[in-house]
Formats: C-alpha cells, sequence, structure tokens
C-alpha cells in the first residue's frame, strides 16, 4: 500500500458513511411524515371539498365528500393492516372542520381548525426549540431510536434539530400570513383552492431543510442498541458470578471431601 492509498480508502469510508447516514436521514423522515401517501391522504379531502363547493356550492354535500373519503382512507389502511396514523389525524381534522361549518352555516369554517392547528404548530415548534428541546427532536428521536439522547450527548445533533425546528416554525408562520387574511377577505372558494395549493410546496420544503441539517450532524446515538448491550453486559457478569460461585462451592466441598479422608 502506497501512502496515497490509505487517505484514499479513508474518503470513501467517510463517503460510504455519509451516503448511509444521509439514506437513514431519508427513511426516517419518510416514516415520520408519512411519504408521498401522507401527502395524498392529506391533500384529498380538502381537494374534495373545495372542488364540489366550487361547482355547486352546497356546503352539505362538500362536508359529507370530504368526511367520507377520509373514513375511506382510513379502511383501507385498516385493511392493508398499515399505520393509520396520517389517516386517522385526516379523518379528525376533517371532522372538526365539518362540524365548524356545519354549525356556523359558513363554509369557510370547514378550513378554519386546520388553520388553528397550523398556528399553534408553529408556535410550538418555535416556543420548544426557544426552551432548549426542538420539537422536531421529539418527533424524530424515536424514529432514529436516539430519544432524547441528543439532549445531553449529541450537542451538533441538538443544534440541527434546532435549526430544522426554527424552518419548520416560520415557514408555517408564513403559511398562516397568508391565509388568515384570505379567511377574512376571500371566498370559500379563493381561500380553499389557496389552502390546497399550499399543502404540499412548504411541507416539501420543510422535509427538505431538515434532511440537508440532519445530513450535515452527528450520527444519531441508538440508545435501544445501548440498552440491549447493557443487558448483555449484566447477564455476562451474573453468569460469571454464578460460575465462580459454583466453582467455590466445588472447591469448598472438594476440601472438606479430603480433609474427612485424611482424618479417617
Amino acid at each position: 500500500m502506497t501512502s496515497l492509498d490509505k487517505p484514499t480508502e479513508d474518503t470513501q469510508a467517510e463517503d460510504a458513511r455519509a451516503e448511509d447516514a444521509r439514506a437513514v436521514t431519508e427513511a426516517a423522515l419518510f416514516e415520520a411524515f408519512g411519504g408521498v401517501r401522507g401527502m395524498v391522504e392529506t391533500v384529498l379531502p380538502g381537494l374534495l371539498f373545495v372542488t364540489i363547493f366550487t361547482i355547486n356550492k352546497d356546503l352539505h354535500w362538500s362536508a359529507i365528500a370530504a368526511l367520507a373519503v377520509s373514513v375511506v382512507l382510513v379502511v383501507v389502511r385498516l385493511a392493508m393492516r398499515d399505520t393509520v396514523k396520517h389517516a386517522f389525524s385526516g379523518v379528525f381534522g376533517v371532522a372538526f372542520g365539518v362540524v365548524f361549518a356545519m354549525m356556523t352555516g359558513n363554509a369557510k369554517d370547514f378550513y378554519l381548525p386546520g388553520m388553528l392547528y397550523t398556528l399553534g404548530l408553529a408556535l410550538a415548534y418555535i416556543v420548544t426549540t426557544l426552551c432548549g428541546v426542538p420539537l422536531i427532536g421529539l418527533i424524530l428521536g424515536p424514529v432514529f431510536k436516539e430519544n432524547l439522547s441528543w439532549r445531553t450527548r449529541n450537542p451538533g445533533r441538538k443544534k440541527a434539530y434546532a435549526k430544522a425546528s426554527w424552518a419548520w416554525g416560520l415557514i408555517l408562520l408564513a403559511k398562516c400570513a397568508i391565509l388568515f387574511p384570505l379567511y377574512w377577505w376571500a371566498n370559500t372558494a379563493q381561500l380553499g383552492w389557496v389552502l390546497v395549493a399550499l399543502k404540499i410546496p412548504p411541507f416539501l420544503l420543510a422535509v427538505w431543510l431538515t434532511w440537508v441539517f440532519l445530513a450535515k450532524a452527528p450520527a444519531p446515538i441508538d440508545v435501544f442498541a445501548e440498552m440491549e448491550a447493557a443487558e448483555k453486559a449484566e447477564e455476562e457478569r451474573k453468569a460469571a458470578l454464578a460460575a465462580e460461585s459454583g466453582e467455590g462451592a466445588t472447591a469448598v466441598e472438594s476440601g472438606e471431601t479430603s480433609g474427612g479422608r485424611h482424618r479417617k
């Protein structure tokens, strides 16, 4: 091996580790936020509501259709034995929107619970980051099998989570700054189409920025693997102590037997 070979091999190993880290980050983000299917389940009920309302201006049929498609998405998930958290969140969101709209008789109120949720989520990202516990870290920590180890044991990763949480908070606040004025000034169809248009792009931007920050961050500490290793070490220690105790007891018994024979 020449003197130039080792740096090349080291560089290749570093590139491989970086690629693995990016792949793990992509998989974790895909799992946490539902991927393409989760986005479809998020957009479809609102899209159906605004389409039907734009055509016939009928609040009841628009609301029933949106709620029905949300329930169908959950049933499909259950039939496929897939995770239903994203579909269920969609059902609850649509149900709250239907209740608000039916109570007030104002079709625009169908969107109000989701808008308030977006505003609350934006503030949660910002406030938790200011408190030193970035919300995105609380969401992704279990997915990366690191739980809260990043808070005290992995400062570089905590910094990345803080940056990502700031990105989510500011992006969602910008979205709210567009939607809430439209809630007061625009009609239902205009608000609905703008809201549908703003469902995916801000989300993708926030996910992409999260990926960028985490791909450059230190690798997560697998606390589950550490716990398993600690349990295994404890079992081995107990087994060793038991073996030593057994050997000691055998030695004592041998000594007593030899002493008895000697006395005879």
